[in-house]
């Protein structure tokens, strides 16, 4: 995926060249393992460590940026185990990965109830959207199964879910009709706007993380793999950075205005928030891509910062997402009992941000280690197998 790299018009039914490409570009994990970080920042309420997200200089923040790489990983990840191994063999894949989401999602909601109820805090059940399974473990975990009933901050799993259980049938779409797809994922999004289209949630209200909506980010994201490389031209113009850094400084301002007043009419800040994030407003989506716009152009795919030891850190995260997500939100928790139990100083804001982000980091590295590991067993053990035996 070189954004400087000019790919001529790919014939209908030929394989894109993202697919048969060695490797995997660094700015894909690494976005990712800065997005885990930021998600966890943002998680934990009333914490100085979210002014270092992109939530408070703009319109969107790190689910964006997290939704539309799912959507890019998938297409790669897929993408060539269809072209190596067949349709069957993809499928295969999605529907273990989409299970591996699935499962984690279940131990997840466990293991958020059980740290609720050792830490014992009344306000933290609340917040957490616990209380009511440790009042009714029955039904809310029936409800659970079915992916109606999720604790605060697991929302975005089961999104996952089903996402990769569908992404066959949309990746079969995307490489027939790439631009059909995507004009059809528009139009959804659009009738979601209209009419109000949503999934409900239980025990009341919908699923905060709207799949009706979102499906756009996923789908751009692959649409970007297999068919964007003929719109990187244009992304990478001086026109569209002229453009997207004017909404970027536009969103800056307005973001900015609940602090110094005088910035902007009050009228217009009324036009433009509260921001509907649970149906992916227009303008957190326009802001999401001007960003997008401005990172490509000013990080290429062969920039030499992307191997320092700080990116390599978020590149560790990134390439372990579930595991770390999963991390990151026990750690919100934990953090979140941690102000509320001993301070909600400026002090202790810093030490519970610096220590979660440095648990995630470990956390990964430990998964990259075990992997690792792994792996080299397994070459081991099938040189042995390749020896002859001695006659």
């Amino acid at each position: 995926m070189d954004d400087r790299t000019h790919t001529s018009t790919r014939l209908f039914g030929e394989t894109p060249p993202e697919f048969k490409a060695a490797g995997r570009d660094l700015r894909i994990d690494i976005c990712r393992g800065i997005a885990l970080w930021w998600i966890f920042l943002d998680h934990v309420p009333n914490n100085i460590g979210s002014w270092l997200t992109p939530r408070n200089y703009g319109f969107c923040d790190a689910a964006e940026i997290f939704m539309f790489l799912s959507g890019v990983t998938c297409a790669l990840a897929y993408g060539r185990a269809r072209e190596r191994e067949g349709w069957s063999s993809m499928i295969g894949r999605s529907l273990r990965r989409g299970w591996d989401i699935y499962a984690a999602f279940l131990l997840l909601t466990l293991a958020c109830v059980v740290l609720v109820y050792l830490a014992g805090s009344d306000d933290l059940a609340d917040l957490s959207n616990t209380r009511i399974l440790l009042q009714h473990p029955g039904a809310t975990l029936a409800h659970a199964v079915i992916l109606q009933y999720r604790p605060v901050n697991t929302d975005v799993l089961p999104v996952f879910v089903i996402f990769h259980v569908l992404f066959a049938p949309l990746l079969w779409l995307l490489l027939r009709a790439p631009n059909v797809t995507l004009g059809a994922s528009l139009l959804l999004y659009a009738l979601v706007h209209v009419f109000g289209w949503s999934v409900p949630a239980w025990p009341n209200g919908v699923w905060f993380f709207n799949p009706l909506a979102w499906q756009l980010l996923i789908v751009l994201g692959a649409w970007c793999v297999i068919e964007g490389g003929k719109f990187r031209p244009w992304m990478m113009s001086r026109p569209a950075l002229v453009l997207a850094v004017l909404y970027l400084v536009f969103g800056l301002v307005l973001a900015q205005s609940w602090s110094i007043k005088p910035l902007v009419p009050q009228t217009l800040k009324d036009l433009v928030f509260p921001l509907d994030k649970s149906n992916l407003s227009p303008i957190r989506l326009l802001h999401f891509v001007a960003l997008a716009i401005v990172v490509l152009r000013f990080i290429p795919q062969n920039w030499g910062a992307l191997s320092t030891p700080t990116l390599s850190c978020a590149r560790w995260c990134g390439e372990n997402s579930l595991s770390i997500y999963c991390l990151g939100v026990l750690l919100a928790l934990a953090s979140h009992l941690t102000l509320l139990d001993l301070s909600e100083g400026l002090a202790m804001q810093i030490v519970v941000s610096f220590a979660g982000v440095l648990m995630m980091i470990v956390g990964a590295r430990l998964l990259n280690a075990i992997s690792l590991k792994r792996e080299r067993k397994s070459g081991w053990t099938q040189s042995i197998e390749k020896v002859p035996p001695v006659r």
